[in-house]
């Protein structure tokens, strides 16, 4: 597979949905995930390690995004049904800086919003399925791509200016 954009041959790659917290091998998928947001959001982005890892890292779907035949992790996003609220939580979006070229956000956005309209589907009477992210300032457009609009006013998170965007999946498509 070719980048259309840049002519640039497309690693091969594969996308995971880590097994649930009780499944064989999710403690190794998980930790590839962790690896790969330190290696972006604190050794790169130098946010606190105390402020990426959280109390949702343990329930939360993670979708993990690595080379093959190497099976070296190189992306990775989160998802959560907020409890109580109508809506999921993306977040924890990172790919490893060698690999941003290569558009591999766009598939992991793309991977996140078919489990959404999945698990969505699922608990039924839905028609659409919310996604809230909180982007950080420099990335708005990448989400405004797919489907998000921002809400709200900019907020601080974590030392860096945020947006509330929002994105409403169809779930009969």
């Amino acid at each position: 597979m070719t980048d259309r954009t840049t002519s640039v041959p497309v690693p091969a790659h594969e996308v995971l949905i880590v097994p649930a917290t009780d499944s064989e091998g999710r403690a190794k998928l998980l930790q590839d995930c962790v690896d790969v947001r330190i290696a972006v959001f604190v050794d790169e982005q130098k946010f606190p390690l105390d402020v990426e890892i959280d109390g949702h890292d343990p329930t939360a779907t993670h979708i993990l995004l690595r080379l093959v035949p190497s099976l070296q992790p190189i992306g990775t996003i989160r998802v959560y049904k907020v409890e109580g609220e109508d809506y999921y939580k993306l977040s924890r979006l990172a790919v490893l800086k060698e690999y941003r070229h290569h558009r591999f956000g766009r598939v992991l956005v793309l991977a996140l919003h078919e489990w959404v309209k999945e698990h969505a589907g699922q608990t039924g009477g839905l028609e659409i399925g919310k996604v809230v992210c909180h982007s950080q300032m420099p990335v708005k457009a990448f989400y405004a791509k797919y489907g998000y609009l921002p809400e709200g006013d900019e907020f601080d998170e974590d030392g860096a200016p945020h947006q509330k965007m929002v994105a409403r999946l169809s779930l009969s498509e």
